[in-house]
């Protein structure tokens, strides 16, 4: 589904060397392939999506802090017990403490003498941690041990209760993602060979393709290992996309070949022609996905630079792959090949532009009418930062009742030194309206007690060098806004006694973070793709305006994919919303340059109405090829993932495909004849053919 657009010199030379070493090209890809899938075991996973948070980000800062002068680590488990009397909840905290993998369970006992009545304590304190049968701990999971740690914790506690948190998740997303990838290739390749099958000539030519695509995802995945990790999101939607990107690049080689062959020049010679057509012109379409994919390492939340960069590694992994390796992989097998001819199964669809030239006005005045409410609807889009709301759902966790209140912890640290203005700050806290408890020196222990009195032990929970700690406890989900409208009031109440010299940290601080730093990532990593492109763009068509329609065409199938989301009332994942961004443009703006190259070289021996209807005739399969392989994948990822970060994004990625297909298909066309005239006179040696010097106007007219 590309074009060549100019020769590249020394492709001649590059051609011979392929041809004539073919056997070595492929025994060398075919080590580095098994060596990668050696590899790939080895590469580190990272489930934690904090850890992407940008170092000067305030919860990065207070989480190395506490990671340097505490031993204690911040609580990432709330295990929730219930039909237990106060002195068996006490019985049950000492077994979670014997855990291999749990190294400190917060519990009642650790703010309140359970020798005095529970009446003389603090009701919304006790209830946070007791009420009636139901006992609740804040429990610390060692950190890369959630998987083993929430695994015990749910063998001891059987069907007495269950298990939340940051921790509960990361298991979660671990148990569920490995598994969920396998089921979507499973899913997803029996599709794509039947596409292949139906748009090829022989039963043997989507195999090649799946070869040579399959060959570089394994080397991608497998490279990973140079890095010190990559996400869990990364890992699970890389090898996807990447299939579905650059699937076309193979199968454009190979349509070279095979047409050039018809025209009874030798194997060898079919083949050297063939890639040197496709090798600037498979270049030339690859940069526009690349440049998209590269627009995410911009992103100041490392997220987007650990996904760019395996995706664009990706992209290069298989231009490579297509260009070397398949076409030796092809020399050595073209007799199966010939063997294995079928007639073809699709139509031409020649005269497409019969149907569709009805729909161009009619989009183009629809377009004119939702394009300003779809680019302000999709800035409007609810977010999710987390995905604690949909965990809970998929996983049955009910926890809004009355009768299992949420505890959510956030740690604040504040400079040592005065434990007056600590019990202070404790006592403001506590006065906030989703506060229900606070750890710290002051509260726990007293403020009438130095802590020089005291052992070691006791006080190093909440002292370091440096440092007091609090703990605070709060009733809100990890998200939202009465969550983050909570942590500013934290924020702002100890800014209150410590100005300029407070840190905080925990699930809804993170988040609140993670809010702060993607608004600001969002719209610089869309300039720089749109600005990336449209230069690609001008460089391509030297022209003053055409590049201009063409974004204009796919922006517009993305406000309108992300939209949907606002106006229908759902909240979709902020990964979602900033990778479908970059990925739909880079990825989809090939189709409108496939007929926008397809209409000027036809207006140039033709007037426009024949030339638009011989682009569309001669691109409509390859665009519809790439688009459902594409929207296949995005649909794929959606219904075979739990973890509705993935979700998200396949559920955007498959939509906006088929949106970006319309758009190319419909509004793009109405567009190019509409503007021809200005198009002709601001596009470099555009030699657009003058019909009125060969024809009488009403001849024209009926063209």
């Amino acid at each position: 589904m590309f074009i060549c657009i100019r020769e590249v010199a020394g492709t001649d030379i590059f051609a011979n060397i392929i041809i004539q070493r073919k056997k070595a090209v492929i025994i060398i890809f075919a080590v580095a392939a098994v060596i990668c899938v050696i590899l790939f075991p080895t590469v580190i996973i990272k489930y934690n999506m904090a850890e992407y948070l940008p170092p000067e980000a305030q919860s990065t800062k207070a989480l190395n802090l506490i990671t340097d002068e505490f031993t204690n680590a911040l609580p990432n488990a709330d295990v929730t017990v219930q039909n237990v009397s106060l002195m068996e909840s006490l019985l049950f905290k000492n077994e979670l403490e014997k855990l291999e993998h749990i190294s400190e369970v917060i519990w009642l006992d650790d703010i309140f003498d359970l020798l005095q009545p529970l009446e003389m304590g603090d009701s919304d304190t006790i209830e946070s941690f007791y009420k009636e049968t139901t006992a609740y701990y804040s429990v610390v999971v060692i950190k890369g041990k959630e998987k083993e740690g929430i695994r015990e914790i749910r063998a001891l506690l059987g069907d007495r209760g269950n298990v939340t948190g940051e921790a509960s998740e990361i298991e979660f997303v671990q148990s569920a993602t490995g598994t969920e990838v396998r089921n979507a290739m499973v899913i997803l390749l029996p599709v794509i060979i039947l596409i292949l099958i139906l748009s090829t000539t022989s039963w043997i030519e989507p195999l090649l393709f799946l070869a040579a695509i399959g060959l570089s995802v394994v080397i991608n995945m497998g490279t990973n290992v140079f890095f010190d990790g990559v996400s869990f999101l990364t890992n699970a939607v890389t090898p996807i996309l990447q299939l579905a990107v650059s699937l076309d690049y193979a199968i454009f080689l190979l349509h070279s070949f095979g047409k050039y062959r018809k025209t009874g020049i030798n194997v060898e010679e079919a083949m050297r022609e063939a890639i040197k057509e496709s090798f600037s012109t498979v270049a030339a379409s690859a940069s526009t996905t690349l440049f998209g994919f590269m627009a995410l390492l911009f992103m100041d939340f490392r997220i987007g630079s650990d996904l760019g960069v395996s995706l664009a590694k990706g992209i290069l992994f298989s231009f490579i792959s297509v260009m070397v390796f398949l076409p030796a992989l092809t020399m050595c097998v073209y007799k199966a090949i010939d063997k294995t001819h079928h007639r073809e199964f699709m139509p031409t669809f020649a005269n497409i532009n019969k149907f569709l030239k009805h729909l161009g006005i009619p989009a183009v005045l629809l377009v004119v009418i939702i394009i300003i409410p779809c680019f302000l609807g999709q800035t409007q889009t609810d977010f999710l930062y987390g995905y604690q709301a949909a965990f809970d759902e998929m996983t049955g966790q009910k926890y809004a009742s009355a009768e299992e209140p949420r505890t959510t912890a956030m740690v604040l640290l504040v400079p040592k030194g005065d434990i007056i203005k600590e019990e202070m700050l404790g006592n403001d806290l506590l006065d906030l309206a989703h506060v229900t408890s606070v750890m710290s020196y002051a509260k726990t222990v007293g403020s009438g007690i130095p802590p020089e009195f005291l052992e070691k032990s006791i006080t190093d929970q909440f002292y370091s060098k440096n440092f007091a700690r609090l703990v605070v406890y709060i009733d809100t989900p990890q998200e939202g806004e009465a969550a983050f409208k909570t942590v500013e009031e934290i924020t702002a109440a100890a800014e209150k006694y410590y100005p300029g010299g407070i840190y905080s940290v925990g699930q809804s601080a993170n988040l609140y973070d993670i809010k702060t730093v993607v608004q600001k990532d969002n719209n610089r990593t869309n300039l720089i793709a749109i600005i990336a492109i449209f230069i690609v763009l001008l460089i391509t068509f030297k022209s003053g305006t055409l590049p201009f329609f063409l974004l204009l065409t796919i922006e517009s199938a993305i406000w309108i994919n992300l939209s949907i989301p606002y106006f229908t009332g759902t909240s979709i994942n902020y990964i979602g919303y900033l990778v479908l961004n970059t990925v739909q443009l880079g990825a989809t703006v090939d189709y409108a340059i496939l007929l926008a190259v397809t209409y000027m070289r036809n207006r140039k021996i033709m007037p426009k109405k024949e030339a638009m209807h011989e682009a569309l005739g001669s691109s409509f399969r390859s665009i519809l090829v790439s688009a459902v392989t594409l929207s296949t994948a995005g649909f794929t990822l959606a219904g075979t993932s739990s973890n509705p970060l993935i979700a998200d994004i396949g559920v955007l990625l498959g939509r906006g495909t088929l949106l970006s297909m319309a758009m190319v298909l419909i509004f793009l066309p109405a567009m190019l004849t509409i503007f021809d005239g200005l198009i002709g006179k601001s596009t470099y040696k555009s030699n657009f053919i003058n019909i009125t010097k060969n024809k009488s106007r009403g001849e024209a007219d009926k063209l």
